[in-house]
């Protein structure tokens, strides 16, 4: 008698635990996206440098600091342009950051801006006068086909992140 007693109690032990788990871990956000970790270097001194970016196309290497000047959380929105030499992604920074990239554009002229995604190094740009405005406009390294997701993705982790840190 007591084994019927001891499985049936089992049972419903292992139920409990296997409702408590599964409980206990509420739904995690789902996206249909990649988040997409932005940061944007500048290139260094040869004695300042931390590190040595490469470009992945043409290969060009860029000697960096460790500190990005602008990062994912400055971003607002990141669109597609065109020009006469190809596609460029233009990003949108928070009022704060613009400030900040005109005083560092205008401290840093003759020097490159690279963009790094995920950990990638995909663009660089000359830095030929202060950049007001709020914008930072650069060709990245990557085909053109796979543009419009990359896009999609730094928009979608734009917007999360802006939420976050409106909910502080």
């Amino acid at each position: 008698m007591k084994t019927p007693v001891l499985r049936l109690s089992l049972f419903v032990l292992g139920l409990v635990t296997v409702f408590s788990a599964v409980g206990c871990n509420s739904p995690s956000k789902k996206h249909d996206y990649t988040t997409e970790a932005t940061r944007f270097f500048i290139e260094a001194n040869e004695d300042e440098a931390f590190a040595t970016a490469v470009l992945p196309i043409s290969g060009v290497r860029v000697a960096v600091s460790n500190k990005p000047f602008i990062t994912e959380l400055d971003i607002v929105h990141v669109d597609l342009a065109t020009s006469d030499m190809g596609h460029y992604l233009v990003f949108q920074l928070t009022p704060w950051a613009s400030r900040d990239l005109y005083r560092f554009t205008g401290d840093n002229q003759g020097k490159r801006v690279i963009v790094a995604i995920n950990g990638v190094a995909l663009g660089a740009r000359q830095i030929d006068r202060p950049f007001n405005g709020g914008y930072i406009a650069i060709f990245v390294e990557m085909p053109d086909d796979q543009l419009p997701a990359l896009i999609k993705n730094l928009n979608a982790t734009c917007v999360d992140i802006q939420k976050e840190i409106a909910k502080k």
